[in-house]
Order: C-alpha cells, then structure tokens, then sequence
C-alpha cells in the first residue's frame, strides 16, 4: 500500500508541476520583455554605435496593440542611435489588424539616426501585403526592400544598412551589400527576415547580419524545439556564415501557439565600436 501512495503521490506532484509550466508558459513567460546587450568590435575605435534590434512583433489577439507601450519604453531606454525591425509586424493581418495604434507606437520609438525594416514573410500574408509599407513609413521606419541606407557619423565614418527582401515571398538580392556606395563604408550592416537565407550572401560582404523568424523555437527543452522553414540551422544568438557575424533575434509576439518557455520575448543592444 505504501508503495502505490508514493506512486499516487508521484503521479499528482508531475500532474502539478505539469500545471504550473504550462501556466508560465501562457501566462508569464510571453509577457516577460529581455533586453540583452553585446559588444561588438572592428579595429582601433573611435566611436560607439548603439543599435537596436527587434523582429516578430507579431500583434495579434495574443499580443495585443496595448502591449506595445512597454515594448517602446524598454527600446527608448536603450537611448539607441539606430533602430532595426526585421519583419512580421503582424500574426494575421487579415484576421486582426489595428493600425493606428501600431503606427503610433512605432512613430514613439526614438532613434538619433533613424529606423529600418525589412520585409517578413507575414507582412506578405493575409492582405498585410499592401497596408505593411504605409504603416511602417508613418511609423517613422524607412522600409528597405533590396535597397540601402548610409549613416555618415560626426567622426566622418559611414555606416551601411541594407535589407533584403523576403526570402519567402519576395525576390531578395544577395549580393547588394557588394554594390554602390554600400562597397566603400566602415561597417556594413544587412537586414533580413529568414536566418537560414544567410547562406546565400557572399562571403564576407557585411560585418553584421540580423534576422528574425525562428522565435527561438517559442519552446526550448533538452528533447525538443520547435522549428520553422528557413529557421532550422540558425535559431537564436550569433553564428559565424561566410565569414560574417549573423546574429538571429527571437522575436517579440508568438506564432501558432501563444506560448513561450525558456525562450523570453527579447531585445537586442549592440554596441557597436568602429
């Protein structure tokens, strides 16, 4: 009898234990904001760039638009010079979209040298496809699809942010770091949705390849981890692809499921010294 309680006693306590995880991870862990810093170097420095990296905002029924008020003020507490999103500002535009209250939280955010997005595979979907553009640009972003940016810094420096195109849905340029005035400046900075597509920008083109899209996995255990197309080799932090740093962001909102555990929505700060 003593040793069917203890397993009775054993079932209850895994049932518990059980209860309370799954709590967290609906309740506690997507609602936690994680601001990780990191930093980076490239030669004698004489000046430090503070950037910004969000992707996969992701609004929805789960995250809500009133959420984005603490998004905001954790970003603008970074006092960042630069500000990147890269990709999917929406879950399910065609299923819930509120714009006007996105615009405004996006037009909050503050940033010294401006605000660059790129295009997401769901900001393609669900009709999100042609309201994506003017939401971002009244949001302050500059919306980059193939297309660069230079940043000149007092210290005379240039800095290059490109941005592809979708890998998904759109026609991405892998070789447009390699063009125009992008060839000539101190730090080369490229932002795309899919990590996995890193593969495919020639070597040594950028110093710094941001990307989103994973989510990390939403759910990270020793035994399993969620994965997702063109997100199955690069999941989360750096990796070295082609001679340069890629560094993949896991995201803000959810996707699928509205859960997260062990893999907290995140910010990114690179502190950049050139």
């Amino acid at each position: 009898m003593k040793i069917i309680k203890r397993i009775i006693l054993f079932i209850l306590m895994i049932l518990i234990l059980t209860g309370l995880l799954a709590v967290y991870a609906v309740k506690i862990e997507p609602y936690r904001l994680a601001v990780h810093d990191y930093e980076l170097k490239k030669g004698p420095a004489s000046i430090e760039l503070k950037l910004v990296h969000i992707s996969d905002i992701q609004v929805s029924e789960a995250y809500s638009e009133d959420r984005l008020g603490k998004l905001v003020d954790k970003i603008n507490g970074q006092s960042p010079d630069i500000v990147v999103f890269t990709g999917d500002l929406y879950d399910n535009y065609a299923s819930y979209h509120p714009e006007k209250k996105v615009e405004k939280a996006l037009s909050d955010i503050q940033a010294k040298y401006g605000k660059y997005a790129v295009w997401g595979n769901r900001d393609y979907g669900g009709s999100a496809m042609r309201a994506y553009p003017g939401i971002i640009q009244n949001g302050g972003f500059k919306l980059l699809a193939n297309e660069s940016a230079i940043i000149r810094l007092p210290d005379g420096k240039k800095i290059g942010i490109g941005g592809l195109d979708d890998v998904l849905f759109g026609t991405p340029d892998y070789g447009l770091m390699e063009s125009g005035e992008l060839k000539n400046c101190d730090y080369k900075i490229l932002l795309m949705h899919e990590p996995d597509a890193a593969e495919r920008v020639p070597e040594k083109s950028a110093d710094l390849i941001l990307a989103g899209h994973s989510h990390g996995g939403q759910v990270k255990l020793p035994f399993f981890k969620m994965k997702t197309s063109l997100a199955k080799k690069f999941t989360d932090g750096f990796y070295s692809v082609n001679g340069m740093k890629l560094f993949v962001n896991t995201g803000i909102g959810t996707s699928h499921y509205p859960i997260r555990f062990l893999v907290p929505p995140e910010i990114d700060v690179f502190r950049i010294s050139i």
